[in-house]
């Protein structure tokens, strides 16, 4: 969970929905985001070098020509392992990774291709004159902390919250829906964006103040019974409907960490 601390160092961002429910997020401050270039730069680093051995040793006849073509090679491997990783695992690199931060979009929800794109391929751009001097007088003047990369691709590196699981993810109290092989196929069917915000919802429910959290999940909930093609059960809140479908989309090991184990009986 994000302290209070974290929050005062590295300032916020808030997103507000359609509802008019907020939900914030804590904004990586420089140092972190460093740190995490720190990491990904040393990997890029490897595997550029063992490229640029093989090329050498393949190219011995022609040494100028592996020179230049090693440049070349460095900056696709670079551009290639921030594009790809921040694309398949959802705006992280291995130096996120370690430092708990994510890059996302304004809107507060994960990033694509497209914009993984844009913002590292402006990285020459805020690495001027040396080491991100540019991005990092960039990320000090704006207000959500964006280098030049971030701005042209309307994106925010952010903290990863740590949160556990609720048990009631976990025993939603309606055990009979969640064994029907229907209702789960059709919920492992939503789109990722439509998963990332019933799981946000769902985690975040305890930070809403009661009117705000009705009005989140009757408009979830409505957005689900379209999604799901399923009309909601009457003995189910809306807010129960969507924590079921939550418990659908956790692994099997998150639902058997979230369940109290039973007491033995003798």
């Amino acid at each position: 969970m994000t302290t209070a601390t974290d929050t005062l160092l590295d300032g916020t961002h808030t997103v507000l929905t359609p509802e008019y429910v907020e939900f914030r997020f804590t904004l990586a401050g420089l140092y972190s985001r460093f740190l995490a270039w720190l990491v990904d730069a040393v990997i890029v680093l490897a595997m550029s070098a063992g490229i640029l051995m093989a090329i050498n040793v393949a190219m011995m006849a022609a040494p100028g020509f592996a020179s230049a073509l090693g440049i070349v090679i460095y900056f696709l491997v670079d551009w290639g392992y921030a594009i790809t990783l921040e694309t398949v695992w959802s705006g992280r690199t291995v130096g996120k990774r370690v430092m708990s931060l994510r890059v996302i979009q304004e809107s507060g929800v994960r990033i694509g291709f497209y914009h993984a794109a844009l913002r590292n391929l402006a990285r020459p751009v805020d690495r001027l004159p040396v080491f991100y001097l540019v991005g990092g007088v960039s990320a000090l003047v704006s207000r959500s902390q964006q280098r030049l990369g971030d701005m042209l691709a309307g994106t925010l590196v952010v903290r990863e919250r740590r949160l556990r699981v609720p048990s009631a993810l976990g025993a939603p109290g309606d055990e009979g829906l969640l064994a029907d092989p229907l209702f789960v196929s059709r919920v492992k069917r939503l789109s990722t964006e439509e998963r990332e915000v019933v799981l946000t919802a769902a985690l975040r429910r305890e930070e809403l103040r009661m009117e705000a959290r009705l009005r989140l999940f009757a408009a979830l909930g409505a957005r689900l019974r379209d999604a799901l093609a399923m009309e909601k059960p009457a003995h189910l809140s809306d807010e129960k409907w969507a924590l079921l479908v939550a418990a659908a989309l956790l692994p099997p090991k998150a639902k058997a960490r979230s369940t109290p184990p039973r007491r033995a009986t003798t």
